[in-house]
């Protein structure tokens, strides 16, 4: 057990990210903070330590119970870090992610410059809130949904 040990590394070794370059970058990109203040990756870590970690839209807060050396195996972690992260911040992960398919006749290739921008515009302004089932059909016409598609 080590006496010792920066944040990257520990980061790592509990198996927060795949590599210490992630980690430390993390870091420099004001991540992660321990007792609420941002630190760099030369941080180093002491026990009962809160450390809060975001990665993507994700809140991750971890108590340190002991130091590590070395990285560790997944069933071990438990044994040097306890996972305080609030059930509303892990049911982020099991949000449903919007995603658009856009129908293009074969062979029509790439959308030019206008048409992108067309389909950007068109996506941004549609009103998530008043969504009720019945897809207009201006929209619909623009992703190539048939009558036959529609719910």
């Amino acid at each position: 057990m080590a006496s010792q040990i920066r944040i990257d590394k520990f980061l790592w070794a509990i198996r927060a990210f795949k590599t210490r370059t992630e980690a430390s970058e993390a870091c420099k990109g004001n991540r992660v903070k321990i007792a609420g203040v941002s630190v760099k990756a030369s941080k180093y870590v002491e026990i009962g330590d809160l450390i809060e970690l975001r990665k993507g839209a994700i809140l991750y807060t971890y108590k340190v119970k002991a130091l590590l050396a070395s990285r560790v195996s997944a069933k071990l972690v438990e044994e040097y870090v306890e996972n305080l992260t609030p059930e509303t911040e892990l049911n982020k992960l099991k949000s449903p992610v919007e995603t658009f398919f856009i129908k293009r006749d074969r062979g029509t290739g790439r959308p030019t410059k206008k048409e992108r921008r067309d389909l950007d515009d068109m996506v941004s302004n549609i009103d998530y809130s008043s969504y009720d089932e019945e897809i207009p059909d201006d929209i619909a016409e623009l992703f190539g949904i048939s009558e036959d598609d529609k719910f």
